[in-house]
């Protein structure tokens, strides 16, 4: 379908594309899904968007509990994005994860429906104390850009910017991008799908901001492992999920409102 003309966007995955990080659950949850949303209602204002993602998902429960609603909504265009609250798990299996992403990116795309998907930052340059999984996602990825290429699926490469590992990008908890993040996001997907008037600029670097002490570094480290880290460990003990009891924000095809002032609303790309 030539660029711009989509019609009926539907969107698969975890908290990322939930929205957690831009916004919250009292005023709302916006998100990269739904800004990109905004820059293709932009465009053709007959768009209709459903987002079928709840926080929490593995990228197993994702294909389990997403892919056939998103499937029976006819979508011409789809983000796939799962996998990260896989690989924090100790008994990651990256085979099995970037088969259930595969699994969702052939039955997308042999329904005729456009897919795009992304890969993810280097997690050790946002969470220093995540080190050990650096590899994880480093590995993902690839099997994310071979799942990709034998189905045909756009990739936006957040994965291989800088920009995406700056604090900024990035919520207290680490795990879930801010608002400028989502922003961000949204921007690479548009360029990956080719969309009139993106172009690269998601990528250019924020302006300078003064480095941390090796103490002020040691003590944040500290702060975010007790306020963040112990209390999602807990819950993997308890067997619990953040997503327990919760449902999809918006599982109907529905017209999209362009926020006014927003990049899509002005054609403007994020600026740095």
């Amino acid at each position: 379908m030539p660029s711009g003309t989509y019609l009926r966007y539907v969107a698969l995955g975890d908290s990322q594309t939930e929205g957690l990080g831009d916004g919250d659950d009292t005023v709302g949850l916006r998100g990269f899904a739904d800004r990109f949303a905004e820059h293709l209602a932009a465009l053709d204002p007959a768009l209709q968007y459903a987002n079928l993602a709840v926080r929490g998902r593995t990228a197993g429960q994702v294909r389990t509990e997403q892919l056939g609603p998103a499937l029976a909504l006819r979508p011409d265009l789809a983000t796939v994005v799962a996998g990260v609250n896989d690989l924090l798990r100790p008994r990651y299996d990256a085979v099995e994860t970037a088969g259930h992403l595969e699994e969702m990116f052939a039955a997308l795309t042999d329904a005729g429906t456009h897919v795009v998907t992304l890969t993810f930052p280097d997690i050790a340059k946002i969470a220093p104390l995540a080190r050990p999984l650096r590899s994880r996602v480093t590995d993902l990825n690839t099997r994310i850009r071979a799942a990709a290429a034998r189905h045909g699926v756009a990739v936006a490469e957040t994965g291989r910017q800088a920009a995406t590992t700056d604090p900024r990008m990035w919520t207290a908890d680490r795990l879930h991008a801010s608002a400028l993040g989502h922003e961000r996001i949204a921007a690479a997907l548009a360029q990956a799908v080719h969309l009139p008037g993106s172009d690269d600029s998601w990528t250019l670097p924020l302006p300078p901001q003064a480095v941390p002490s090796r103490r002020q570094a040691a003590e944040a480290e500290l702060r975010w492992a007790a306020a963040h880290l112990g209390p999602w460990l807990g819950r993997r003990l308890r067997g619990r999920s953040s997503g327990d009891d919760r449902t999809a924000k918006r599982p109907r095809l529905l017209p999209v409102h362009v926020t006014p002032g927003s990049a899509a609303d002005t054609g403007q790309r994020p600026s740095p």
